[in-house]
């Protein structure tokens, strides 16, 4: 046994409907000083997590449960604890289970009967890993809430009408919505709105709509009481409470369905909100920024939005450009992500070539500044020579936009490919994640790995 000193920290949960072998390895993990919360099958293993999320940082789960294929249940697990290490157990391992598990996220998939040790070493890298995300989770919140309009790079008139109208409406207490393409920085401007109004020194609490499915969105928001449903042992904040006296930054707004659209509205009108299981309300003092990539006006007047709570949240809006309409910006926005990553990266880096400024320069940059970060960061880990070259640069930028974007018949790029099958369904669905993910046949939380890859 390690000594108290040396315990691991976090919290492990396993899943597994076999009682005799869920107790073995619950055994096994506390003589090595591990927390394990126990669950016989899926359900009751997502009511545990949802009362231990903050703690888990590793789940161990059975792929044949009675009521759930582990694999399955990969995305709602992630959607409960984003940061915690996933790995499937299964008493006959196939490939084609394997190769799902990995795709949908999953840190491993291990058979029944491995070794103690085996086990034992698959669980403290994960934990490793865990631990490491959630640092690395903490850090960014931290740099975040000190974001300011300072940290909004570019002199282009398109960026500086936003930020002007953006540092208007900072003082007040008005809802202010923002609107602009997926990458363009809308998180960026509602930090530096928060940063700029008088709830400087309270929470900025950020959630994205579309991460969470319906039935789980409600109790994140609201929070709930012990006894709510089975497995709420004891009350839960909300992150309106979470925010109390902030600032809170609903992303993805448009994601949000006819029953919380309702809900929100409440919210607004009142200051007060209900809790799961509570028939009292909660009052809270919370400023509400919310953002979309949709045109919210418009699915208001087809009737996909309530256009009494598209009103109440465009008291202000502030469209925050594409990269597209702000080209002058590319070249300072680079220079600014290659200094940050070649710091990271502790690499000597002077600048960037002309050929590879001229090919920054010439590309349409659909997925906005996020991409323009994404892509020099993969030139900054690739470069060798003190200026960034075109070496450096995806393959998509040694040919033409026109020809980067062609479709099947004319490019055999399998990433050029699937970046573009993805646009096309996420506009088929008008931006709507979970459904886009169930279209392409992949987890929601690989869709937003491939988001960000692609810079979409």
């Amino acid at each position: 046994m390690r000594a108290p000193d040396e315990m691991p920290e976090g919290t492990i949960l396993l899943i597994d409907d076999e009682a005799s072998l869920r107790r073995v390895v619950a055994r096994v993990l506390e003589f090595e000083g591990y927390t394990v919360v126990q669950a016989p099958d899926a359900r009751r293993g997502l009511e545990s997590l949802r009362q231990h999320a903050g703690e888990v940082l590793v789940i161990l789960c059975d792929v044949k449960l009675p009521d759930a294929h582990g694999v399955e249940l990969l995305p709602r697990l992630r959607a409960l604890a984003p940061l915690a290490e996933i790995i499937l157990l299964t008493a006959y391992g196939t490939i084609s289970d394997g190769v799902r598990a990995m795709k949908e996220g999953a840190f491993d998939y291990l058979t029944k009967g491995d070794s103690d040790d085996q086990l034992l070493v698959i669980v403290a890298r994960a934990l490793e890993k865990a631990r490491l995300q959630h640092r690395v989770a903490e850090l960014e919140k931290q740099i975040g809430a000190r974001a300011d309009f300072s940290t909004l790079i570019g002199s282009s008139a398109a960026l500086q009408r936003a930020k002007a109208l953006a540092e208007r409406v900072a003082p007040t207490e008005a809802t202010v919505l923002l609107e602009g393409p997926t990458g363009s920085g809308k998180e960026l401007f509602a930090q530096a709105i928060h940063q700029a109004s008088p709830r400087r020194g309270k929470p900025f609490v950020a959630v994205n709509c579309s991460a969470f499915p319906k039935d789980l969105l409600e109790s994140e928001l609201f929070g709930y009481r012990k006894g709510a449903f089975t497995g709420a042992n004891s009350d839960k904040k909300g992150l309106f409470e979470e925010a109390h006296g902030g600032t809170l930054f609903l992303d993805e707004i448009g994601e949000l369905d006819g029953g919380l659209q309702a809900k929100l509205l409440r919210v607004l009108e009142t200051q007060e909100f209900y809790k799961l299981g509570d028939s009292k309300p909660t009052r809270g003092n919370v400023r509400l920024v919310a953002a979309t990539n949709r045109n919210l006006r418009q699915e208001a007047e087809q009737g996909h939005f309530r256009p009494d709570l598209y009103y109440r949240l465009s008291v202000f809006v502030v469209a925050v450009p594409p990269l597209s309409e702000r080209r002058e910006d590319i070249q300072p926005l680079a220079e600014h992500f290659l200094h940050l990553y070649a710091a990271r990266l502790r690499k000597r880096l002077r600048g960037l070539d002309a050929e590879f400024l001229r090919l920054l320069l010439a590309y349409d940059w659909r997925g906005n500044v996020r991409e323009l970060k994404n892509v020099l960061e993969r030139a900054v880990i690739l470069a060798d020579e003190e200026l960034l070259t075109a070496d450096t640069l995806p393959p998509e930028f040694q040919r033409p936009p026109a020809e980067a974007e062609a479709g099947p018949a004319t490019t055999h790029n399998l990433r050029a490919l699937e970046k573009q099958h993805i646009q096309q369904v996420l506009q088929e669905v008008a931006g709507n994640k979970t459904e886009a993910a169930r279209q392409l046949g992949i987890g929601v939380k690989t869709l937003y790995r491939k988001l960000d890859e692609y810079g979409l």
